[in-house]
């Protein structure tokens, strides 16, 4: 159910919200039912607002995603974001683990891009020679 808190001045549709993050609509929904997202405010009319800390929030998070974190992993780090100051040693832990995992995905895609260079040298030199 929606926030009852009173909403800030400063607040943007969800239309607003999928064209700055250029998410669709239907995935920032998803995003909300899916635990990605905490509860938006909403409008006295019933519509979503979100609020500054909101756009924080969802920009991290597609960081998360375009690192390649799982949707799972991205659940239970907002989850555990819910949870507040008692889980930050956790939090900590996630995101240490994911970057270096994401380190070692950088490095492979380093030795993939050598190979792929190293292939196209090697047909650039068979068009030299012919």
């Amino acid at each position: 159910m929606a926030s009852a808190m009173p909403l800030p001045a400063a607040t943007l549709t969800i239309t607003e919200v999928a064209e700055r993050t250029g998410l669709s609509r239907d995935t920032l929904r998803y995003y909300e039912k899916a635990g990605l997202i905490d509860a938006v405010g909403r409008s006295a009319s019933g519509r979503r607002r979100y609020a500054a800390a909101d756009l924080d929030w969802i920009d991290f998070a597609l960081r998360l995603r375009d690192t390649g974190m799982s949707i799972a992993d991205m659940q239970r780090f907002a989850e555990l974001r819910r949870g507040g100051d008692s889980t930050t040693a956790e939090r900590l832990a996630m995101l240490r683990e994911h970057r270096a995992a994401l380190t070692r995905r950088i490095r492979d895609l380093e030795a993939n891009g050598r190979a792929l260079d190293d292939k196209i040298d090697h047909y650039e030199g068979l068009l030299e020679d012919s």
